[in-house]
């Protein structure tokens, strides 16, 4: 299983830039896969806790059903627009994708699952310096980080 605290580990500055963009803010989306095998995009709620990346899923919710089915899942942060004029300074956005492992009961509130996540990989897509070319970075656990520029 890979946790995110090995994702710090390998790639402290990488997986910096990613969690700010995932701590910036409270909602995210999450692609489960329903039961015919075709995709479901929810909101949810994660936070990185003691090195994990944990979520969770109220009771008789579709993703935790999905999950529990079927445990890939692709997370995405929130979506923020480069500012006009300012587009060097936009943060971009974050990907983290993998397999969602029961971890109980969820705490506090209504109940339901938590889920802590198996990551197979962590994308950051971003402008460069200039703001002429679009960056994706992404990490997996047996390559390591990897980046590719398109204009």
């Amino acid at each position: 299983m890979t946790a995110w605290r090995d994702v710090e580990q390998a790639e402290p500055d990488f997986a910096r830039r990613v969690r700010a963009l995932f701590d910036a803010g409270r909602h995210k989306t999450i692609a489960t896969l329903r039961a015919d095998g075709s995709p479901r995009i929810s909101g949810i709620e994660a936070v990185f806790e003691d090195g994990e990346l944990v979520f969770g899923s109220m009771p008789d919710a579709r993703k935790g059903t999905d999950l529990r089915r079927d445990p890939r899942f692709a997370l995405h942060s929130a979506t923020i627009d480069p500012v006009e004029g300012a587009e060097a300074q936009w943060p971009g956005e974050a990907k983290i994708a993998g397999r969602a492992v029961v971890a109980g009961p969820a705490t506090g509130g209504p109940g339901g699952d938590r889920f802590h996540a198996d990551i197979t990989e962590v994308v950051h897509t971003h402008l460069d310096a200039e703001a002429r070319r679009l960056v994706i970075e992404w990490w997996t656990p047996g390559r390591g980080l990897r980046r590719v520029e398109r204009a």
